[in-house]
């Protein structure tokens, strides 16, 4: 569009202001191209016609709702009144200090003291984008943090502006920032050492001046080093000239450096005596400005600081000592007095106290002293003289040595810093923060601001280089055309200064010269520059200055004392005197070749961009000039090696008012400190940019239905964009953004404004026509009402006569009477009519609602069988994994049972071998017992009559064992009797209750049938549900019948089914206690139909009485008359029979509705039994399924029994032949009798054990079948793998009378042969019995295995009672630990177990301890367990689920505790068996306090991981997403959003929250963590929600809207509505977020008069003073219809909250965390029936 629509009516643009430099004006009449005037309106109403022409008109003025944005670069209109309006919103009337300006952090000092700077606004910024939040500081150090962080590259932030504006406060906050967020984790403390460092340099380097209380004197350049986790390792700093001329100067109301008042402000204190100090006013150098006192500072605390710091980096007292030293030399040399000896002498006496207290404090001779201050050494080719000077020379060689001191002090004072902060790690990367002068320009301007705005002129073409690079950089990252912008490049002035020839080597040429002048220097430049260079000019009115052109403004420079401040002199002499000095220090001062103050010179080689002339004579001093410039390309050449961020500190005013705006003053800063350049850059090409979203969301108000059509939103921008600006070069649309000129963004605004305007126009054309038309309509009704009254009156004062009056009252007679003959008719008609409708209505509704009662009976009853089919599937299932772990747990004792039996017989084995080895060994003595043969064959005829009583005895046991059976045997089969009888019992009732239930279905048809006809398909219906029932009663007497056929089957079993017998008979007395149930039934039901039939012989009473009734109520005349004639010809004579008709059919249907019931309830009562008879069937189905199983297992443990009784019936004779070769053996080894007796009891042992066996068999037969169906399988083939060696047995007890033959054979013939041969064949005898022996104890000792593993398979032992605690070894504490606690996963344990098992288990191993009053024991375990407690929380301290579930179970062990530590008040909710479980021996109350300190630990833990999940989600899902879709609206925003260094982040929503917190919910609730630890932890996180989003709130200046609150409101909601729907109202989480809740309503309230702000200083109570300001000052419209906040308004209510005593602090300490109870909930499980999961592999535990 042209240029010159944009000047239309109503439109405001800029005009030059001599007070105000730039004031406001609005367009009167549209501007036509030609127009040589412009008509104004000033905003005082007065008009102005602006002359114009068409190359310059005013500038245009932005919308209001571009107006106090954030970033300059996101204004339509950039130039300079812009800025500056822009400026003076932000600052004067919202009191933000901070706006970005591009790369620029412009700062303005608000000259008082801001809750903007604490550690809750740090963590605040800390991971935050730079755009995403308000300016600051902080945002600057994150950006510079999070860059050198991601791409490993050194950045500098450089802060610069004129005095007093607030560059040393800026650089301490950034440097502050840095060590908060990237703590160190050694010991060290760095972070603290490096801020500790600016205390003292402040100190030493700084001073007030008439601009600045705390003005920096010198420039810095800190290095803030980093190792590669981004911890910082240590800092170095440079410093750049120094003003020390400030040491023996100071202009009025200024002051010496802070030190100087410290020292004197202290002077008193004992270890300061030895200075002989005074105070400020009696030394010349602290008292020249007049003034000593700084208002609102105490010299006295900041010297106490001064030395802590200096403490803090470890300066020893002696070390201070001698810096206040050397400071106080300084002061009493100012004191020395010089005077005046004739014209060319001066003197000083020897006997000054202050001369002699200075040579006293630096160890200097006095006379030399007071000689060389007065003299002066020149040094010639052929002679030395000494020369007098005059007094001027005499002081001014004083105030020399004075500087020159105080320079070298300073510089020592910071390489001790430097050394105290230096590191031994290697650097990685590092962060500079430069604190320098900006451009300056007073009234006289000498050496010092000549090098000052020579280094900012070295600043601004790197600055003005980094613009340019960045700019370049982005539109070749969105793909736009690239051209070359025209900027400003200042190297003509940099080479003017610096270059070959240039203003330094002039002045350093001259400085070389004996009798260098400054006017013969400035007569060079003249010389050289004057018309020859356009930026070095004379001033005409003067001969002794000269002028150059900055890249700020001009500057007139006076060349007095360049010379001498370049040289920077101390006579020889005087240096010669210090450089002897005894005082260490001063000596080291002064010495010929000092050690370079400053670290870098070793670590960066400085290149120059010429040629540096090298000095030929030794004697030359490197000028002040030089080495300002040589210091300044080091910094140059760090800078470019570093990516820069800038900061400029604007001063609003000079008279250090606060937030006051002195814009004369502003705009000459922001001219000088490149802000400006950079907007002209900006604005060359195009400088607003918006993502396409925004624009979307933006101006879509301005777009056509055709162009939302497309799906491409980028194609609707581009197409919109097309129609609104036919001028395709204002814009450019790059990958991600469109790319404006200059004013056309506020021209799409407009377009927008206008497009709201003309809608509020036709709403509000609209709303004035509705009152409009709704006023006239009120007004004619009016109207004619009155017109009708007067009208009436006048007919009745002309019509009211005798006649007239009659004939009215007669006709009102006839009306009367003629309107009610006509009513009556209508009446009856219109009655007669009603009772119809009423009728068929009534009976509609009535069979509706019969209808709707039987759907919903239908559905009831499909919702029982259905809810009854999932509880049995769920019983079922709960069963099967009860049954399943019962099985486990049996099998594991099972395998223990078998692993000790192993053992046993391994032991057994071992010991056999020994005695067979023993007697092995007694074969050597058999020779030794020849002499006894003949003794033993007489004793053998004894033996073997006690082998037949033996025999006997043996035969008797078997005859009683038989016995035993075949009682056993009695004993089933008369168990089986009984089963029988009772089953036969229970099928004759089952028979009786089905023939009862038959007649009663019959006689309930035959009733039905005398009622109507229509309830004959209900019948039989019902009919058909009784069929049902018969067959299922016969299917059941069908299963009864297989019951018992299987019963008869299982009589053949042997004596191990004893425990089977017992169970089927418990399940008999079961089946019984259905037979009660089902008697009950049965009588509920006869007494039902008892009462059935009661109620139907009323109804037929209570219906001929209502047939009465109604025969009388009826005229019968009447109805007969209403009668047709066919309807006579069915009445007989009287009409009775209608009316009896009729009545019946009433009654029946009364009757049909109350049977109705009835039947309900009956078929309720049916279902009911019918409910119960299938559950009796599903139980004997269950019953049948488990019997058939037992049986089949029975069946092949029954044969393998039978087999193994045989063959156990030859154990008795396989003993007696044992005995009788032990007997045997006896009599040949009677002097080993002891060791034989002792192997009779090793063999009788194993003899025993079937008959224990047998024994055991009677206790162990209540198995239960699960585990018998689990073992039965591989004990069968176990006993199958025994039967040959069984066989082979048999085989060999048969041969035994064949060797019990042999064996007389063979004494026989030992008794007749002779004694050789006998020795011989004893010795083979006793062989072969041994062997014999071996053999036979082997298989008695495997046939005896046999037997019990048969029958520990069949007959494992019964159910015991447990004591609640477990068992363990010392040895096996570790294991518990570590299978417990340090390798449990919660995941398992949690779902498939009660909440807090582990807890119960160690409480449980606790009381067994305790149980055996083992102190030692005890101690050690609960060590043990609350240290794996502490390892295992340690070990995973970020793992939410892990720390959730053992703050459950140290809340339950810990409540275990209690509960059974004896104590009344614990023992109040205990049960009786839990009162017995109380620990008896020991008081536990100090691990009580220790473990309830571990869960205070693990719960803030778990708070933290908590918050650090969620944190990240607050902002997105509460602040920044539009839940209300659609109110929200986008504004233009600058280049910090563009720039930002994280693109985009994950997507949050309200609903990722909400899901956060289900989360954390849920995982609480199902580690069973306690309901008030549950609403501990949500309150926590919801203030952890209000605060994050507050302090956001309260930071981001985009956000504070109407419509932002709304959609914080609506998201408030959504919490109150999850904390409604997990029923935590009563967790007092709702009132956290109070806070938050006022600050959306303060969003959204009107804020205009004084009771609004009166409102909102009594309703916004939870939110502080300060926050309430801030929201106010911080409140911007989306729209240009809403209105900003009046400052008057704010001033309103910051009056109506001064009296408030509330906290003076910003922002909300999200850190907080609230105290945390721990409530005692009495455990309901029970100890003794907790069992050990196979999971947490602790087999080793057993129950007591």
């Amino acid at each position: 569009m042209a240029v010159a629509e944009l000047y239309a009516q109503y439109n405001r643009v800029w005009i030059p202001d001599p007070e105000e430099v730039w004031k406001s004006a609005e367009i009167a009449k549209d501007y036509r191209a030609g127009d040589r005037v412009l008509q104004l309106l000033l905003e005082d109403g007065t008009e102005l016609d602006y002359p114009v022409d068409p190359g310059s008109l005013p500038p245009l003025r932005n919308p209001d709702i571009l107006v106090g944005e954030n970033d300059l670069t996101a204004l339509s209109y950039l130039h300079e009144p812009a800025v500056l309006h822009n400026l003076r919103i932000r600052f004067a009337e919202s009191k933000l200090i901070y706006t970005y300006s591009g790369i620029i952090l412009v700062a303005m000092n608000p000259y008082k003291q801001l809750p903007i700077y604490g550690d809750a606004i740090i963590h605040a910024y800390s991971g935050q984008n730079m755009g995403d939040m308000d300016p600051h500081i902080f945002a600057v150090a994150e950006e510079a943090y999070k860059q050198m962080a991601r791409n490993n590259r050194n950045q500098s932030i450089i802060v610069s502006g004129e005095s007093g504006a607030g560059k040393t406060v800026s650089a301490r906050y950034a440097m502050r920032y840095f060590a908060t967020v990237s703590k160190s984790s050694s010991n060290a403390h760095v972070e603290d050492k490096v801020l500790a460092s600016n205390p003292i340099t402040e100190a030493v380097g700084n001073a007030k001046t008439t601009r600045n209380d705390n003005s920096s004197r010198f420039g810095k350049y800190t290095e803030i080093s980093f190792d590669e986790r981004n911890q910082i390792l240590g800092a170095n700093m440079r410093t750049y000239l120094l003003e020390k001329s400030r040491v023996v100067f100071q202009s009025e109301n200024e002051r010496n450096y802070h030190i100087f008042y410290q020292l004197c402000a202290c002077a008193q204190q004992s270890e300061l005596k030895h200075l002989k100090l005074g105070s400020a006013e009696e030394f010349n150098y602290t008292r020249m400005g007049g003034s000593t006192v700084i208002e609102g500072v105490n010299d006295r605390d900041d010297m106490l600081e001064t030395r802590k710091t200096f403490t803090l980096l470890g300066f020893k007292e002696d070390f201070q000592m001698d810096v206040f030293k050397v400071l106080a030399a300084i002061l009493h040399l100012g004191n020395v007095q010089v005077t005046t000896m004739g014209n060319e002498r001066s003197s000083v006496s020897e006997d000054d106290r202050h001369l002699m207290v200075f040579c006293e404090l630096l160890g200097l001779e006095t006379s030399k002293v007071a000689q060389w201050l007065c003299n002066r050494k020149i040094v010639t080719a052929s002679e030395t003289v000494v020369k007098p000077m005059t007094r001027p020379q005499a002081i001014n060689a004083r105030d020399a040595l004075a500087k020159k001191i105080y320079a070298h002090l300073f510089d020592f004072i910071v390489e001790r810093i430097n050394q105290a902060l230096d590191f031994s790690g290697k650097q990685h990367t590092f962060i500079g923060v430069l604190d320098i002068y900006g451009f300056e320009t007073f009234d006289v301007n000498s050496f010092e601001q000549f090098c000052i705005n020579y280094a900012n002129e070295k600043l601004q073409q790197q600055f003005n280089l980094h613009v340019f690079k960045l700019e370049q950089e982005e539109y070749m990252k969105e793909d736009i055309p690239w051209t070359l912008i025209d900027f400003y490049d200042n190297q003509p002035v940099i080479d003017l200064i610096e270059a070959k020839m240039g203003i330094l080597e002039l002045l350093d040429e001259e400085c070389l010269l004996p009798h260098g002048t400054d006017e013969n220097w400035l007569q060079k430049l003249y010389n050289n520059f004057v018309n020859k260079n356009a930026l070095f000019e004379k001033p005409r009115m003067s001969n002794t200055s000269f002028v150059i052109q900055h890249f700020a403004d001009k500057v007139e420079y006076q060349c007095e004392g360049f010379l001498e401040k370049n040289r920077d002199t101390v006579y020889d002499m005087l240096v010669e005197t210090l450089r002897a000095s005894k005082f260490h220090l001063c000596a080291t001062f002064f010495q010929e070749n000092p050690v370079p103050s400053s670290p870098f010179g070793a670590m960066i080689t400085v290149k120059s961009a010429k040629q540096v002339i090298k000095p030929n004579s030794k004697h030359f001093r490197t000028t002040v000039g030089s080495k300002f410039r040589s210091s300044l390309y080091l910094l140059m050449e760090t800078l470019n090696a570093t990516t820069p961020h800038y900061v400029r500190c604007i001063k609003p005013n000079d008279g250090k008012l606060p937030f006051e705006f002195d814009s004369k003053r502003i705009v000459q800063q922001l001219r000088a400190c490149g802000v400006l350049e950079t907007i002209r850059i900006s604005a060359q090409s195009y400088p607003s940019r918006w993502t396409y979203l925004e624009f979307y969301s933006r101006y879509g108000i301005l777009m056509t239905q055709q162009e939302l059509s497309l799906s491409d939103k980028k194609e609707v921008c581009k197409a919109a964009l097309h129609r609104f600006i036919q001028d395709s070069n204002q814009y450019q649309f790059g990958r991600t953004k469109i790319f404006f000129r200059a004013g056309q963004v506020a021209y799409l605004e407009k377009l927008r404004l206008d497009k709201l305007r003309q809608g509020c126009i036709v709403i509000q054309k609209h709303v004035r026509g509705w009152l409009q038309r709704r006023k006239f309509l009120r007004e004619r009704q009016a109207a004619l009402t009155i017109q009708q009254y007067f009208r009436g009156q006048q007919t009745v004062r002309k019509a009211i006569t005798a006649t007239a009056l009659k004939e009215a009252w007669a006709a009102i007679i006839l009306q009367k009477h003629c309107r009610g003959y006509l009513v009556r008719n209508l009446y009856q008609l219109i009655r007669v009519a009603t009772i119809t409708i009423q009728a068929h209505t009534r009976g509609f509704l009535a069979r509706r609602q019969y209808r709707k009662l039987l759907q919903e009976h239908k559905a009831v009853i499909l919702q029982k069988y259905a809810r009854a089919w999932l509880a049995r599937r769920r019983f079922q299932n709960i069963r099967r994994f009860v049954l399943n772990i019962q099985l486990t747990y049996r099998v594991q004792r099972l395998q223990k049972k078998l692993e000790d039996q192993s053992r046993e017989n391994h032991g057994l084995v071992e010991k056999l071998t020994s005695l067979a080895a023993l007697r092995a060994g007694d074969l050597e003595k058999v020779q030794k017992l020849e002499a006894e043969l003949e003794k033993a064959a007489t004793h053998r005829l004894s033996y073997e009559e006690k082998g037949r009583r033996y025999r006997d005895t043996v035969k008797e046991r078997l005859s009683k064992l038989q016995k035993h059976n075949a009682e056993l045997e009695l004993q089933r089969e008369q168990a089986e009797l009984t089963l029988q009888e009772k089953t036969e019992e229970l099928k004759e009732k089952m028979d009786k209750l089905t023939r009862q239930l038959f007649d009663d279905v019959q006689k309930e048809e035959q009733q039905k049938l005398l009622l109507e006809k229509s309830f004959e398909l209900k019948t039989q219906a019902y009919e058909k549900q009784i069929e049902s029932l018969r067959e299922e009663i016969k299917a059941l007497k069908d299963e009864k019948t297989q019951l018992h056929h299987q019963l008869e089957e299982g009589r053949v079993t042997a004596d191990s089914l004893k425990g089977e017998v017992a169970r089927l008979s418990k399940q008999a007395k079961t089946i019984s206690e259905f037979e009660k149930e089902i008697e009950l039934l049965q009588a509920q039901k006869i007494d039902v139909e008892k009462h059935v039939q009661s109620q139907k012989r009323e109804m037929r009473e209570r219906m001929s009485e209502v047939t009465k009734q109604l025969l009388e109520s009826y005229d019968i005349e009447d109805v007969r008359s209403r009668l047709s004639v066919e309807d006579l010809e069915h009445l007989n004579e009287d009409g009775e029979l209608w009316f009896a008709y009729e009545g019946l059919k009433k009654a029946t249907r009364v009757l049909e509705s109350h049977f109705q019931s009835q039947k309900d309830c009956y078929e309720k009562e049916i279902e009911g039994l019918n409910f119960k008879v299938v559950h009796l069937s599903q139980e004997i189905n269950h019953l049948q399924k488990l019997f058939r199983e037992e049986t089949g297992i029975n069946e092949s443990i029954r044969h393998e029994v039978t087999r193994l009784t045989s063959e156990n019936m030859m154990i008795p004779d396989f003993k007696q032949q044992i005995s009788e070769l032990e007997r045997q053996k006896q009599d040949l080894e009677s002097r080993l009798k002891e060791q034989t007796e002792k192997m009779e009891g090793k063999l009788e042992e194993p003899f025993g054990h079937p008959n224990q066996a047998r024994e055991d068999e009677g206790t162990q037969a209540k198995a239960p079948c699960p585990f018998l169906r689990a073992v039965a399988a591989p004990g069968k083939e176990r006993l199958r793998d025994k039967i040959p060696e069984l066989q082979e047995a048999s085989e060999f007890l048969k041969k035994q009378p064949e060797a019990e033959g042999e064996v007389r054979c063979i004494l026989h013939q030992e008794a007749s042969s002779g004694l050789s041969l006998e020795n011989r064949d004893l010795e083979e005898e006793l062989d072969m019995k041994d062997r014999m022996i071996k053999r036979l104890q082997d298989q008695v000792k495997t046939l005896t295995k046999t037997i019990e593993k048969a029958n520990n398979v069949h007959l494992p032992s019964g159910p015991k009672e447990y004591l609640g605690m477990l068992e363990y070894k010392k040895e096996d504490e570790a294991k518990i630990i570590q299978n417990l606690i340090l390798d449990l996963k919660p995941r398992g344990v949690v779902v498939n177990m009660i909440p807090g098992l582990p807890a119960h288990i160690l409480f449980m191993c606790v009381r067994y301890a305790d149980s055996l009053n083992d102190a030692n024991m005890l101690k050690s375990l609960m060590n043990s367990a609350i240290s794996g407690i502490k390892h295992v929380v340690k070990e995973h301290f970020e793992d939410l689920e892990m720390l959730s579930f053992w703050l459950s179970n140290t809340c339950h062990f810990l409540n275990c505790l209690k509960q059974y530590s004896g104590e009344e008040e614990f023992m109040k909710y205990n049960s009786p068996q839990q009162n017995k479980n109380c620990l008896n021996n020991f008081d536990l109350t100090e691990y009580r306090q220790i473990l309830s300190d571990v869960a205070i630990r693990i719960y803030h833990q778990f708070i933290v991981v908590m918050e650090n999940n969620i944190q990240p989600i607050i902002v997105p899902g509460m602040l920044e997403y539009e839940s209300l879709q659609g109110i929200s609206g986008l504004k233009p925003t600058g280049f910090r959003k563009r720039s930002s260094s994280i693109d985009d982040t994950d997507a949050y929503t309200m609903t990722s929250v909400l899901q956060q917190l289900s989360y954390f919910y849920s995982t609480m609730c199902q580690n069973g963590l306690d309901p008030e630890l549950v609403r501990q932890a949500v309150k926590q996180l919801f203030y952890l929600i209000g605060a994050v989003t507050l302090n956001s709130l309260l930071l981001r200046k985009d956000m504070c809207s109407c419509r932002k609150g709304m959609q914080i409101r609506c998201n408030i909601s959504y919490l109150e509505e999850w904390l409604k729907d997990k029923n935590l109202q009563n967790s007092a989480a709702k009132e956290t977020l109070e806070p938050l809740s006022q600050a959306a309503w303060l969003l959204q309230v009107k804020k205009t008069t004084e009771s609004d702000a009166k409102e909102i200083s009594e309703c916004c109570t939870s939110l502080s003073a300060v926050q309430i300001i801030k929201i106010l000052n911080s409140y911007t419209p989306i729209d240009d219809f809403e209105k900003r906040v009046a400052p008057s308004f704010v001033r309103k209510v910051q009056a109506l909250l001064n009296n408030r005593g509330d906290s003076s602090q910003l922002m909300l300490d999200t850190k907080y965390l609230f105290q945390v109870t721990f409530p005692f909930t009495a455990s309901p499980h029970a100890l003794e029936m907790t069992q050990i999961p196979s999971s947490f592999k602790l087999g080793f535990l057993r129950r007591l």
